[in-house]
């Protein structure tokens, strides 16, 4: 599985029309560009617990214990909230921001505010939905990882750090980049010119240097 498929096709149709409706956004245009906002964040994240071996461990295993990727399934009932994972620690999207994000989320849920147009409350409720969501899909991919590159977490790593990479350089993704850089809101970029690398930008959200 490649994250691609979170970002495009039948998947990425599943999570907008259902996010969407069960948020009640009736601007599919405006609900795709906070997805892949929200997506970017998680993925951010992610990479950045996962920088440590003791985070890389950590998130090995949640993945083996609790997000195997089962949630994919069936995602339209999972998103429709139709269908439940048995272990409730897989769907617990507000305990996995809590750990990967602490009060970072509210900051970063305003900037995909302010770039999709949606509501920060809305955008914090498709945080959570989502989040269980991207483990999902790390889970599912990791099975997929030859065993002996797993026990180092290697394969793991070098999948986040792709998977990330990808999710980066969607265009909503930038568009939020570059709302993150405008700091003083005068639509200039240059004042922060210096800090524009993608890691730099997120780990103003994520709490990071």
């Amino acid at each position: 599985m490649e994250i691609t498929d979170l970002l495009q096709g039948p998947m990425k149709d599943i999570i907008i029309n259902q996010v969407g409706q069960q948020l009640g956004l009736g601007n599919s245009a405006q609900t795709n560009s906070a997805v892949d906002g929200v997506l970017a964040t998680i993925m951010n994240a992610v990479a950045k617990n996962a920088s440590t071996p003791e985070g890389a461990g950590g998130l090995m295993s949640a993945l083996d214990r609790d997000h195997d990727g089962s949630i994919l399934n069936d995602l339209g009932g999972f998103l429709s909230g139709a269908v439940q994972p048995e272990n409730p620690k897989t769907a617990n999207g507000a305990g996995i921001l809590k750990h990967l994000m602490g009060e970072n989320q509210e900051t970063a849920a305003e900037t995909i505010s302010k770039s999709s147009g949606i509501d920060t409350a809305k955008i914090l409720s498709m945080m959570a939905t989502l989040a269980p969501v991207v483990l999902g899909f790390l889970g599912k991919a990791k099975q997929s990882i030859p065993q002996q590159q797993e026990q180092t977490g290697g394969g793991l790593i070098d999948l986040i750090q792709g998977a990330t990479k990808t999710v980066n350089q969607q265009p909503s993704t930038q568009s939020i980049f570059s709302k993150l850089l405008d700091r003083d809101g005068d639509g200039s970029m240059i004042d922060d010119v210096a800090e524009m690398g993608i890691k730099s930008i997120f780990g103003k959200i994520l709490g990071g240097k």
